[in-house]
């Protein structure tokens, strides 16, 4: 494995292989619309899409109107994320970076990070910093909406191992660990690819109970506002997979 963070090397083909069936545009479109809902965005709104990726919810967004800005580090994933969207006749300002260090000063009316996109850095302090970027970017009474896992669900159903084959015969291997005193989830992950080629990556995130995110919110200077079990505005339950927060910039 290499020495440099594992976000450095992990987001290229190999993820879009791993995440092909779990990703369908139907279900981004779904997503996006519930963004729109949750934020309450009003017609060409100011948008930050904070590591972006190849532009799922990015461009669709952009399709509907909004002034969007995808911000990642991987140039692999902008590099394809502005080949779809000239393919979609598709606006969006492209950015490459990382998130701790923000080149925007209140410039977005809202800014999105979705699909466990946070609690990656190895020092906790950096997810502040984060956080506290954001919040600069947002003009007043802006809005920002955080996607990620449920911890409690996760606990309750946590498996060391598993294994998912995709639907072009790719084998996905993962085993996950848990580092109890830092709260953060390792996972390896082997690809073994139809012609039998492999190839081996790391995946690791910072796992935080709703009560944790809403005071590491409020620390950073952002207003918890709401949080839901899922992007279409489901209740948050002990069992929900996922857990979405919206927090705000006081005016």
């Amino acid at each position: 494995m290499s020495d440099k963070p594992w976000f450095e090397s992990y987001f290229g083909e190999d993820y879009l292989e791993i995440h092909r069936d779990d990703l369908p545009p139907d279900l981004s479109r779904a997503q996006v619309d519930g963004i729109v809902a949750l934020l309450s965005l009003s017609p060409r709104a100011r948008i930050l899409d904070l590591a972006c990726g190849h532009g799922r919810h990015a461009i669709p967004l952009a399709k509907l109107g909004f002034q969007v800005s995808g911000y990642d580090l991987s140039q692999a994933f902008l590099d394809r994320a502005r080949a779809d969207a000239g393919e979609q006749g598709a606006s969006v300002r492209w950015v490459q970076g990382d998130m701790r260090e923000l080149p925007f000063e209140q410039e977005f009316d809202a800014a999105i990070n979705v699909f466990t996109a946070f609690g990656y850095f190895a020092d906790p302090e950096d997810d502040l910093r984060v956080l506290q970027e954001v919040r600069r970017t947002l003009a007043p009474g802006g809005r920002f909406l955080l996607e990620t896992i449920h911890r409690d669900a996760l606990m309750a159903r946590f498996r060391n191992r598993s294994w998912d084959r995709t639907s072009t015969g790719t084998l996905v291997l993962r085993e996950r660990r848990l580092d109890l005193p830092t709260d953060v989830m390792h996972e390896d992950v082997l690809v073994i690819r139809p012609d039998g080629s492999r190839s081996k990556h790391q995946f690791a995130v910072r796992m935080r109970s709703l009560h944790s995110y809403l005071s590491l919110l409020s620390e950073s200077g952002l207003e918890p506002l709401s949080w839901y079990g899922g992007l279409d505005g489901r209740p948050l339950e002990l069992d929900s997979w996922r857990l979405v927060l919206v927090s705000g910039r006081p005016g």
